[in-house]
C-alpha cells in the first residue's frame, strides 16, 4: 500500500526542472533575507494640514509709474577740430610726401610759352613747391630736411591752408612772370564751421554746435524742471511704439525722426521724496520708472503748439550744457547715456 501511494503521488505532482544554485549565490540570498528581516520600517510623516488665515486677500498693486522717454538727438554734422599735434602731423606728412615724390614734370602738363606755363612759373617762384597748402617749402633744397613745423607757425592751421588754396584759385597773372598785374576770379568759399546760432547762443536752433550731438529737452509747465519728453505707457503698447507717440505728441508732426531699436538705452528710478512730490499722489505710489529709447532727427524742428503733454518750452543742448540745465539727481542718472561728442 505505501508503495502504491508513492507511485500515485509522483504522477499527480507537477514536474519541475531541477535548478542548481551555487554556494555564493545561496550565501548572498540568505544575507539579503536576513538584512530585510532586521531593517526598521520606514515612517512617513503625517500630511501637513493647511492653517486657515484670518487676513483678507489683498491684490498687489503697482508701486511705480512706468514711463517711456525718448533721447531724441541730432548727430554731429561736421568733423571735430584737430588738435595741435594732429595739425602738425598732417602738415609734416604732406611735406614728407614732397620730398619722397618724383620732381614735378612741368613740360608734361604745360607747353613752353603758353599762359599756363607762365602762370606756373609765377606761382612756383612764390611758394617754391608744387603743393599749394604746405607753405613756402623746397623739398630739393639744402634745407629740405627741415620740414618740421615751428611753434606758432600758421602753416599747420586749417584756416591758413584754406586761404592759400583760395588765393591760388582766384589770382591769375596777365602779362607774364615779370608783370605784377593780376586778375581775380570769384571762387565759392567753404561754409564757416560756426553759424549765427552759435554767435547769438540760440539753443532752439539745430544749426549750432555742428561738431557735437544735441539732445531735445523740454520743460513741463511754466516753472517745471527740464527733462526729456516722456509719458506713461498706455495699455499694452511697447516702448518703441510709446516713443514714437511721445515724439508726435510733444514736438508735433514737423519732424522726420527715427526711433532706433526696441531695447531701451537705459532706465532711471525716480523715488518721490519731498512732501510736494507726494501731493495728489496715491498712497501706494512710490515713484516713477523711466525707460529711455534712442532716437534721431533727420529734418524738421520741434513745435510745442497744441502739444498733449503740457510742455511749455524746449531746447537742443549738448552734454556739457545739459549738466547746467538738468537737476543734479536727474543729471547723475542719465550722464552715462549721452554722447561726449
Amino acid at each position: 500500500m505505501p508503495r502504491r501511494q508513492e507511485i500515485l503521488t509522483r504522477f499527480a505532482a507537477p514536474t519541475r526542472p531541477s535548478i542548481h544554485i551555487c554556494k555564493i549565490c545561496r550565501r548572498l540570498a540568505s544575507t539579503a533575507t536576513a538584512s530585510a528581516a532586521h531593517a526598521s520600517p520606514v515612517e512617513h510623516p503625517p500630511p501637513h494640514a493647511a492653517v486657515p488665515s484670518n487676513k483678507p486677500f489683498v491684490p498687489l498693486r503697482a508701486a511705480y509709474k512706468v514711463k517711456a522717454s525718448i533721447l531724441l538727438s541730432r548727430p554731429p554734422l561736421i568733423t571735430r577740430d584737430l588738435t595741435p599735434f594732429e595739425k602738425s602731423f598732417f602738415l609734416y606728412q604732406r611735406r614728407l610726401n614732397e620730398r619722397l615724390a618724383m620732381p614735378f614734370s612741368r613740360y608734361f602738363y604745360y607747353q613752353k610759352g603758353t599762359p599756363g606755363d607762365v602762370e606756373w612759373k609765377r606761382k612756383i617762384k612764390e611758394r617754391l613747391t608744387p603743393a599749394r597748402d604746405i607753405g613756402v617749402y623746397n623739398a630739393y633744397a639744402k634745407e629740405g630736411w627741415n620740414d618740421e613745423v615751428l611753434v606758432g607757425a600758421k602753416e599747420s592751421e586749417p584756416e591758413a591752408q584754406v586761404e592759400a588754396l583760395l588765393w591760388d584759385a582766384e589770382v591769375e597773372g596777365l602779362k607774364g612772370e615779370e608783370e605784377q598785374e593780376v586778375k581775380k576770379h570769384e571762387v565759392e568759399k567753404p561754409m564757416p564751421r560756426f553759424t549765427k546760432a552759435d554767435e547769438v547762443g540760440d539753443t532752439k536752433s539745430l544749426d549750432r554746435k555742428m561738431q557735437r550731438t544735441l539732445y531735445l529737452v523740454v520743460r513741463e509747465g511754466r516753472e517745471g524742471k527740464w527733462w526729456f519728453p516722456n509719458d506713461v505707457l498706455v495699455g499694452k503698447e511697447s516702448l518703441h511704439t510709446a516713443a514714437e507717440r511721445i515724439i508726435v505728441q510733444a514736438g508735433g508732426m514737423n519732424m522726420n525722426t527715427w526711433v532706433i531699436g526696441n531695447i531701451p538705452l537705459g532706465h532711471y528710478i525716480y523715488n518721490y521724496g519731498a512732501a510736494a512730490e507726494l501731493k495728489d499722489k496715491p498712497e501706494d505710489l512710490k515713484g516713477e520708472k523711466f525707460f529711455f529709447m534712442k532716437g534721431r532727427i533727420m529734418a524738421g524742428q520741434a513745435n510745442l503748439v497744441d502739444n498733449k503733454l503740457g510742455l511749455t518750452d524746449f531746447q537742443w543742448l549738448a552734454k556739457d550744457e545739459m549738466q547746467k540745465t538738468l537737476a543734479p539727481r536727474d543729471w547723475n542718472a542719465v550722464k552715462n547715456m549721452l554722447s561726449e561728442r
